[in-house]
Parts: structure tokens; C-alpha cells; sequence
């Protein structure tokens, strides 16, 4: 075991754990929230995976789940709109934290892995990862404010 896996281990035991739980439990506006929170942890520690265990292969369903978790929260927040309106969700500090976390473990496997092939995929599925968490999560909220239908 290295520090790779252990920092994976970490964010799947104690993030994805919690979200877990807000998926199992409370209101739908935390549901939602923690389904979305879901795949902005496990994307990552996909990432640090394939990089303790050295398998480049293992970026691949990082990819696929950082371009289809925020797609799955964008059609929840579509079927439940008339719900989520009467009571949406309010949680942007933990958005902004899961973007941040995604982005600094791109960040430093792109620093770690040197420029390569690699790292342009590295680059794409971050850059998928947060765009995706940061426009599912406004949806959540119930759209950009300003705008004329949310």
C-alpha cells in the first residue's frame, strides 16, 4: 500500500460513505445533493487508484463517470423540479469543495505523470469532473440566477 491508495481509501471510506448515507436518508434536497457529491469523490479516487496501482487503464471509467454522474443529476433535477423548487437544495461550500478536491488530485497526477498522452486525458476528465460537478449543482439550486428560466 502507498500513499496513491491511501488517499483513494480515504476519500471512498469517508466521502462516498457519507454520501451513502444522504442518498439512504433525510429530504430529497440532500438526496439529490449527495448523489451528485457522490460522483465528485468517486471520480478522484478512481484517478489516485490508477496511479497506486499503476494501471493508466483505470482512468478510463474515471472518464465515463465524469462525464455521466452530472448527466444522472441533470435528469434527477429535471424529473424533480417541481419538488426541489419548494425546497431546493443549499450546500455551495460542499460543492466548491468537491471541485476543489477533484481538481487538485488532476493537478498533481498531471504534475506527477509528466507531459504526456496521459496527461491529456488526466487534463479532460478533470476538467469534466468540475464543469459538470459546478453546472449539475447550480441546476440543483435551481439554475443561474438572472436567467429567465433558471
Amino acid at each position: 500500500m502507498n500513499g496513491w491508495t491511501v488517499a483513494a481509501t480515504a476519500a471512498l471510506a469517508g466521502g462516498v460513505g457519507a454520501t451513502v448515507w444522504g442518498v439512504a436518508t433525510g429530504p430529497l434536497r440532500r438526496r439529490v445533493v449527495a448523489q451528485n457529491l457522490s460522483t465528485s469523490l468517486a471520480c478522484p479516487s478512481l484517478l489516485l487508484l490508477a496511479q497506486g496501482y499503476d494501471r493508466p487503464s483505470y482512468v478510463d471509467p474515471a472518464l465515463v463517470l465524469a462525464l455521466l454522474g452530472p448527466v444522472g443529476t441533470l435528469v434527477f433535477a429535471r424529473l424533480l423540479a417541481e419538488d426541489l423548487e419548494k425546497d431546493p437544495p443549499k450546500a455551495p461550500w460542499l460543492t466548491y469543495a468537491a471541485s476543489g478536491f477533484g481538481a487538485v488530485v488532476v493537478l498533481v497526477l498531471c504534475v506527477v505523470g509528466g507531459p504526456d498522452r496521459a496527461m491529456g486525458k488526466l487534463l479532460v476528465t478533470g476538467a469534466l469532473l468540475v464543469g459538470g460537478n459546478l453546472i449539475a449543482s447550480r441546476a440543483l439550486a435551481g439554475g443561474i440566477a438572472g436567467s429567465r428560466h433558471g
